[in-house]
């Protein structure tokens, strides 16, 4: 039974055509920072690259953070604490003197007025604690305001006492009728307490107060030079231009503003994206029919500017610092180099919208990304990564430093911050290489490297190929050597099928022994009726696609497998068949391989390679002649077949692919020329005759 939910093939081609680039459009339009931009990139140092700009109205210059924290120490310096007088604690202290006169010895009660007169006068300076005063002095301050009603006096800190210098301040001053040792007796330090207390919140109010500074400045009138094209931006400039960035942003109306923003944001974004789709519908109609080229397509072009929108979302500005050149390195191993660059374009472009300098982003990027596609055509090595992302690292440092000297930036003023973004971004090209696997088991695609990996016949089913089914083996690696001369003559892929090659008859490992290349004198087939041999030989297809499943070997390969015989049929079972019944109508899908026929040109190569390697062992004698008539014979049938006809192979191609089998072919079964055989009857040699004319003498006379 059909599955009712199940998406065929047309309506899956369809919504990765139409509905990725939508959804594409609306995550980067989601992500898109909202946030109107001043219009102006500018740096310290770096010459002013735009028109004259004259002021558009009134606006005041604001003071720079560092003239704010400077106006702000100033001030902390110059605040004086405000502290307390405390008038009772005298009164409490002389009445509690009072209570205690009578109970001391030798002390008499007529010496109390005089007491009290000394505490009046120690208190009237003002007695401040140990510790606070110790705080002060640390604090660097050596004034403070004392408050005393509803009046604030500017005292010094030698003016005013601790209990311990206050005791010393009333012995010093002796009285009439009143002793040190009277004065000792009466333990006067017991009278002696703090009356000057901090006053927090009073002084706290004035910090507040005072901090509450003007942050404006001068004012620029309207109308009023600000800067010209070409002069150097300095720090004065960087001031006004703040200032006039903080004015435009106050002036717009945040509703107005974000409505036109996003429109504008659509409008672009939806515009890039169908350049794109158009390029993709003119220039290369194939990858439109391949739902997972275009998943990989957009989610390439898009990633990137996804970033930046992050990162200047989080006051990351600097997006030198992402790879951009991995965008069309992506692309070009997987697709072609002409989409690379226009990947990469793409890319570089939806990355510009938010960036204040795009002029700049896009010549470097693509600068790095033509470097990048030029010196990565086909990846192979590791080796050639390193080198790719030296080359990208180098023409970018190039790019950026030439770029500031013809805006007239000496060497001593270059941007050497954003050279070390440049640096790093060549560095994070190296994780391009395990990103790569990453993609080919997402999207289904299959690197040049991978495929190198696959022709190395020491893994697992080679080396059982090259064991159980050693002719087939040797088969396939013939094959895969003649496919390879082919592919580049006619521009194709040699390495995609090379590695097909090698693997499209592993089928025939199961029954080896039914395929003539194994075989060493005995036929099996002899002995079995020509509807069951055909379908052993047609079964290496399906067994072949049964072990390539096994093994997890790439889609690509198994293409391969299932389209080396195409939608042909075992020709000679067939034939003999046929011959044996004449009377009959012969049932050609008992002798039909199940297809389908090639549709990429390197699987057609195959299929010609394949077939001309297997006949041109049954020819009798190898001459230009016989291997020119078995080529074009072969090739001619496959055409007239219909082989080819879903392939985009060129009559030239054709033409192209049998020269280089002819030639192949004539070098792979030269003839070799008769060695002559040693006679072992020779003549006696002369006798050499001695004397003057010696045997060194002869010997050189005969070399002359």
């Amino acid at each position: 039974m059909k599955n009712p939910f199940r998406i065929s093939q047309h309506w899956k081609r369809l919504l990765a055509t139409y509905l990725t680039p939508v959804v594409v459009v609306i995550l980067l339009l989601y992500c898109l920072p909202r946030e109107g931009k001043f219009g102006y990139e500018y740096e310290l140092g770096r010459p002013w690259r735009y028109s004259q700009l004259i002021a558009a109205y009134d606006f005041p210059i604001c003071k720079t953070e560092a003239e704010m924290q400077h106006e702000r120490d100033s001030i902390l310096r110059a605040l004086r604490p405000y502290y307390n007088l405390d008038t009772l604690v005298y009164e409490k202290e002389v009445a509690k003197l009072k209570e205690e006169v009578g109970k001391m010895e030798r002390v008499d009660e007529g010496a109390l007025p005089k007491l009290a007169e000394l505490l009046r006068q120690v208190y009237e300076k003002g007695i401040i604690s140990s510790e606070e005063l110790v705080d002060l002095r640390k604090e660097g301050r050596d004034r403070f305001l004392l408050v005393r009603g509803t009046e604030a006096v500017e005292r010094t800190l030698d003016e005013v006492l601790t209990p311990a210098t206050a005791y010393n301040e009333i012995l010093k001053h002796e009285q009439k009728g009143l002793s040190r040792n009277t004065m000792e007796r009466c333990h006067l330090r017991n009278y002696l307490s703090t009356n000057i207390h901090y006053d927090i919140h009073r002084t706290e109010a004035e910090r507040t107060a005072a901090l509450n500074i003007e942050t404006k400045g001068a004012m620029i009138l309207s109308g009023q030079f600000i800067i010209d094209r070409g002069q150097i931006v300095t720090a004065t400039h960087i001031k006004v231009l703040d200032s006039m960035k903080m004015e435009n942003e106050r002036r717009r109306d945040p509703g107005q503003g974000y409505w036109t923003i996003i429109l504008g944001q659509t409008l672009f974004v939806l515009a890039v994206i169908t350049i794109f789709f158009f390029y993709l519908k003119l220039f290369r109609r194939d990858y439109l029919k391949s739902p997972h080229t275009l998943l990989l397509l957009y989610t390439i072009i898009s990633a990137f500017p996804l970033l930046a929108y992050w990162m200047v979302q989080h006051q990351f500005s600097n997006v030198f610092i992402l790879p951009f050149a991995m965008v069309p390195l992506f692309i070009r191993l997987f697709m072609d180099s002409r989409t690379a660059f226009i990947g990469m374009v793409v890319s570089a472009v939806l990355t510009a919208l938010v960036l204040y300098g795009p002029f700049e982003f896009l010549l470097l990027q693509l600068s790095v990304g033509m470097t990048a596609i030029y010196t990565l055509r086909e990846m192979t090595e590791r080796s050639q990564l390193l080198k790719m992302a030296a080359a990208v690292t180098f023409v970018g440092m190039f790019v950026t430093v030439s770029y500031d000297l013809a805006q007239g930036i000496d060497i001593a003023s270059l941007d050497h911050a954003r050279l070390k973004y440049i640096a790093i971004s060549g560095l994070l090209l190296l994780f391009a290489y395990p990103l790569m696997y990453l993609i080919e088991r997402v999207f289904g695609f299959t690197s040049s490297v991978t495929l190198i990996e696959l022709t190395n016949i020491n893994n697992s089913i080679l080396r059982k190929m090259s064991k159980v089914a050693q002719g087939t083996f040797n088969h396939s690696m013939q094959v895969g050597n003649l496919a390879a001369e082919v592919a580049d003559k006619i521009g194709a892929k040699p390495q995609l099928v090379r590695t097909g090659a090698l693997y499209h008859d592993i089928g025939k490992m199961l029954n080896p022994a039914f395929f003539t290349e194994n075989q060493s004198g005995i036929n099996p087939h002899n002995q079995l009726p020509e509807e069951q041999s055909a379908k052993i030989i047609i079964d290496h297809v399906r067994e072949g696609v049964k072990l390539a499943e096994k093994f997890h070997l790439p889609q690509v390969i198994r293409d391969f497998i299932v389209t080396h015989h195409g939608a042909g049929i075992t020709k000679y079972f067939y034939i003999q068949y046929a011959n044996k019944h004449p009377e009959e109508e012969v049932d050609k899908s008992l002798f039909a391989y199940p297809g389908p026929n090639p549709w990429t040109r390197e699987q057609a190569i195959l299929m010609m390679c394949d077939a001309v390697e297997a006949a041109s062992r049954s020819l009798k004698e190898y001459t230009e002649e016989t291997i020119s008539a078995l080529v074009n014979k072969i090739i001619d049938g496959q055409l007239a077949d219909g082989c080819f006809k879903e392939c985009p192979l060129t009559f030239r191609d054709v033409a192209d692919a049998k020269r280089v089998l002819i030639e192949s072919l004539k070098t792979i079964y030269h003839t070799r020329i008769s060695y002559p055989e040693l006679n072992t009857n020779k003549p006696e040699k002369p006798q050499t005759p001695t004397g003057f004319f010696g045997t060194g003498l002869h010997r050189t006379w005969k070399r002359n």
